[in-house]
């Protein structure tokens, strides 16, 4: 790990702290963000070759996890950000003087750097297509002009990187850093998410935004521009763990309430009852393997696309039951907002909506297992020994 686990849970607390009051109020989470950025993880996937620790991607689903069980808001908007470093460290697409100045600006403020792709009428990128959002060239860079969909965190980024077509002959697409806070950019407040309130994953619209030359990132012919989901596989897996964090936090919550509650009738915790033992095995039965799935993946199978899919899927799936059974384990008191479980069961309905979405990955699997099939029946037919009659 890239920080001592005590003083990782130090910022957990600080940012479980503030996070029921940004639940309530829909506000950017500044506090979480802030404390995040004092810790240094903000920046921890900064390459070494750029003075930074080098965190890997395994190191970044440790520290979603932990953020996770404090916030899951603060955990998302940090996880973009992350990303984008490891991103630099590995393929080193960002023009230099460029990102060495967002490295700089991150000594001074937290560096918030976050895509926004996707568009009301083209919907996800994950499923295919196209962005209508336009690059204009103009006489000293780019004029940006378009509307986004779910930019999280949009209030407090210093940079959307949005994705654009350019208006040449021929076209190309790219991403275009665009720092907050230019005239022509207006963030439409409607984001009224069931749970992830403090995301604040609003609309922004671009009208004629100006941006220097430099300000793009792999701007490539339309032929090769579709997302990669298959490539983005382990990324989306680590971003899963931010959700193992949720479901810990359920977890807490629901193992605080048995050993508090005593009942006059009992005359001692409820957690010393059978059926409280046994939800409480069920829980972890569930939290326990997702954890496994996702680090086992993680740490052994990031060459290996399917695996990472099928442990994104199962572990979601495993941590959403788990907190529904928490809920439902506790009744009535689960519903409360006094224990914090309502927020997790609210926030842990997201696990699975990231691109790309179920039904994708779904599509992915089965399309490689029909692919599987029939090269193993193509073999077994070349394999076949020839009968020779008398």
């Amino acid at each position: 790990m890239v920080l001592d686990p005590r003083q990782l849970d130090q910022i957990v607390r600080a940012v479980a702290d503030a996070a029921p009051e940004v639940d309530r109020s829909g506000a950017f989470p500044w506090a979480g963000i802030r404390a995040v950025h004092a810790s240094g993880l903000l920046e921890s996937t900064v390459a070494k070759r750029y003075g930074g620790r080098g965190a890997s991607l395994l190191d970044t689903a440790h520290i979603l996890a932990a953020l996770g069980r404090g916030d899951p808001s603060v955990a998302l908007i940090t996880a973009m950000t992350l990303f984008n470093h490891l991103a630099q460290a590995s393929r080193n697409h960002w023009p230099e003087d460029l990102y060495l100045s967002l490295l700089a600006e991150a000594k001074e403020r937290p560096l918030l750097l976050n895509a926004a792709r996707v568009e009301p009428e083209l919907g996800s990128p994950a499923r295919g297509g196209l962005p209508a959002t336009r690059a204009r060239r103009t006489a000293s860079g780019w004029s940006i002009s378009g509307r986004k969909r779910f930019v999280t965190g949009a209030h407090g980024l210093t940079h959307f990187l949005v994705w654009a077509h350019t208006d040449e002959a021929p076209t190309r697409v790219g991403t275009f850093v665009v720092p907050n806070g230019l005239p022509g950019i207006r963030i439409i407040e409607n984001w009224d998410s069931l749970g992830m309130r403090a995301s604040g994953s609003h609309d922004v619209e671009y009208e004629d935004v100006e941006i220097p030359l430099q300000n793009v990132v792999d701007l490539t012919g339309t032929e090769v521009a579709q997302q990669d989901n298959r490539g983005h596989a382990a990324m989306t897996l680590a971003l899963t763990s931010l959700y193992l964090g949720v479901a810990e936090a359920a977890q807490a919550a629901f193992s605080r309430f048995a050993h508090e509650r005593v009942p006059t009738n009992l005359g001692h915790p409820v957690a010393r009852t059978e059926r409280f033992v046994t939800f409480s095995g069920e829980i972890d039965l569930l939290i326990g393997g997702a954890r496994q799935l996702i680090f086992d993946a993680l740490s052994t199978g990031q060459a290996d696309a399917e695996r990472l899919v099928r442990a994104r899927l199962l572990a979601g799936r495993q941590l959403r039951d788990a907190v529904q059974l928490a809920v439902r384990g506790l009744g009535n008191p689960g519903l409360g907002a006094e224990l914090g479980l309502e927020r997790h069961f609210r926030d842990i309905q997201a696990v699975l909506v990231h691109a790309p979405q179920e039904d994708t990955s779904i599509s992915m699997l089965g399309r490689t297992a029909f692919d599987r099939w029939q090269l193993d029946e193509r073999n077994a037919s070349v394999e076949q020994p020839v009968l020779r009659t008398a």
